[in-house]
């Protein structure tokens, strides 16, 4: 029987129903923010990050209706950089380009004081205050349109509308959208609009680009000259939103895993690059401990298999991991992984989702489920 045919009756006979694992994980232990960063890297990748208004869900999934504690510990902490980002942060929304897409005007941004961005009715951008008063423009991603908003308001009132009601403020990614969002502007005759541009100093611990931020209203107010990390509320009517405190504050925390399950079917290509941009990398096994922990995530898979990151060097026989690594500990189901291959046919690799849950060598053209890493060698 040919391995095609083999896998589509491993497909076919994959009947169980798993419910799809959240990336975080809950820790009740009180701790300072450096304390909780020590343990979630010790213990699974790093203090949660946070790409969209999904990941808020799925963090407050996490704390297991614990809404009697105020808030937990994050992994968004303050620096000594002020960079400009996208009010729409999850990284999947862009190309590598798109982020970088700037429109100023001459001589702008003029003020560090300034850090939220409009567009003029010429499509030229302006730093301004943001507790200024203008309408604004909200994208929506099910329409993947842009939608004026001629309601006078900050941009932070601007950004909780977009969210509540679309996805979020525009991102202008290129200038044929910049140049619909000046046309969106002129025919309902508005001359100032804000945009999702910002200006802050917050990054992530694990150095993801989300550029997300769900900030209480007020918050970040840096109390004292030294609230220089952030919390996550639990409790009462802001829940969900963020407020920052000293990191010498003592709370419990929210950890993310290292190893996350994207149920999306994709190709072996596809899927390297998306966790490249997302994550880190296709997930690598090197231990019997690790891979009890990928097979964990990978029986959660709607596809029989799903992609790790090994791929075959056709050309010396040897199987490699996608951050270079010549794969040492393997788990192969029998034959697979062995022997030689045509050369003119690519072999990658993957773990079954059921059964003995071994790897199989496919086919790079199929497409699957995959399991990316949150955290490098």
């Amino acid at each position: 029987m040919e391995l095609d045919t083999v896998f589509i009756t491993l497909l076919l006979a994959v009947i169980f129903s798993w419910s799809a694992p959240h990336p975080f994980e809950y820790v009740q232990k009180s701790m300072n923010c450096t304390e909780a960063q020590k343990y979630c890297r010790e213990n699974y990748s790093d203090l949660a990050s946070i790409r969209n208004s999904a990941d808020v869900n799925e963090l407050m999934k996490s704390m297991n209706g614990a809404s009697a504690v105020y808030g937990v510990w994050i992994g968004l902490i303050k620096t000594l950089r002020s960079e400009w980002k996208w009010s729409l942060g999850d990284p999947a929304f862009y190309t590598a380009p798109d982020s970088l897409y700037h429109n100023w005007a001459s001589n702008q941004p003029n003020n560090a004081q300034y850090n939220c961005t409009y567009m003029s009715q010429d499509g030229l951008w302006f730093n301004a205050d943001c507790n200024n008063q203008r309408s604004f423009i909200c994208y929506n991603d099910s329409s993947k349109g842009f939608i004026l908003v001629q309601q006078l308001m900050s941009w932070r009132s601007a950004q909780s509308f977009c969210r509540a009601n679309h996805t979020d403020l525009s991102s202008v990614r290129n200038h044929s959208e910049n140049q619909q969002i000046q046309q969106i502007m002129n025919t309902g005759g508005v001359t100032a609009a804000w945009i999702g541009l910002f200006r802050d100093s917050w990054e992530w611990t694990d150095k993801s680009k989300s550029s997300f931020r769900n900030w209480a209203p007020t918050e970040p107010n840096d109390i004292g000259g030294i609230e220089n990390a952030t919390v996550f509320l639990m409790s009462g009517g802001r829940k969900g939103e963020w407020e920052d405190w000293p990191c010498s504050a003592q709370f419990t925390f929210i950890c993310q895993d290292q190893f996350i399950l994207i149920k999306q079917n994709l190709s072996w290509s596809e899927a390297l690059t998306y966790c490249r941009q997302n994550h880190v990398d296709l997930v690598s096994i090197s231990s019997p401990q690790i891979e009890q922990r990928v097979m964990s995530v990978a029986r959660t898979a709607s596809t029989a298999a799903a992609w790790m990151g090994l791929h075959h060097f056709c050309g010396v026989n040897v199987w490699l991991w996608s951050r270079g690594d010549v794969v040492c500990y393997q788990n192969w189901a029998a034959g697979n992984g062995s022997g030689s291959h045509d050369c003119r046919e690519q072999r990658v690799g993957a773990v079954l989702s059921a059964g003995d849950q071994r790897w199989l060598s496919l086919p790079p053209t199929l497409r699957l489920n995959f399991i990316c890493s949150n955290s490098g060698p």
